[in-house]
């Protein structure tokens, strides 16, 4: 039987459109002629699904919070654990989050969602993820974070990690934060450019 899936009240609708179209007029100030507009930074979080210690659930609430708090947009795997934890940080400050789901029914995605894109993939599901975010933050570890750390690094794409998987040889694109307002700071200083910040001996 079909699920109706969550009406969302018309103000918050409002709400996100309101905040869009004022970061898509600030960009548009600043855009380069000929190159697509693109206004909103895409975040994602990573991490375990499951097994996670309180305090790293406790980190990406945080993570999620300041990364919507500054406008971005929150992408992640869409289920619960590290993902749900940021997610669920995001919406309290009316922030859009994007799951892409491993799965086959959008309605597995955590609560949190604003936006869950099932894929039919399973653990494939994570190369999306990676190629669909702007900056990875990496908190917690498991196996299926190391090798979403592993893709966003052999594709160039920046780190920063929190409390999670520690690389042994320096790479320009891993950068190590202390806490979750660093993370999100690294992050930002991040989508400025390269050169832009470097944390990788922190």
């Amino acid at each position: 039987m079909l699920r109706r899936p969550a009406s969302i009240p018309l103000e918050h609708v409002r709400r996100l459109a309101g905040a869009s179209a004022s970061a898509k007029a600030a960009a548009e100030a600043q855009a380069i002629p000929g190159r697509p507009v693109d206004p909103l930074p895409h975040i994602a979080v990573v991490g375990p699904g499951s097994d996670v210690s309180p305090w790293d659930l406790s980190v990406a609430t945080e993570v999620g919070s300041l990364t919507a708090a500054r406008g971005a947009i929150l992408m992640c795997g869409g289920l619960g654990g590290i993902g749900e934890a940021a997610c669920r940080g995001a919406r309290a400050h009316d922030g859009q989050c994007i799951g892409i789901l491993p799965g086959t029914d959008r309605l597995e995605g955590n609560p949190y969602l604003t936006v869950g894109l099932p894929t039919g993939l399973g653990e494939m599901s994570s190369a999306l993820v990676v190629r669909c975010s702007d900056v990875l933050i990496a908190v917690g570890g498991s196996w299926g974070t190391l090798s979403e750390v592993a893709l966003a690094l052999r594709l160039e794409k920046p780190v920063v990690a929190l409390d999670t998987w520690r690389v042994r040889e320096r790479h320009h694109a891993l950068h190590n934060a202390k806490n979750a307002e660093d993370a999100v700071k690294i992050a930002f200083e991040l989508l400025s450019g390269p050169g832009s910040a470097d944390h990788s001996d922190a």
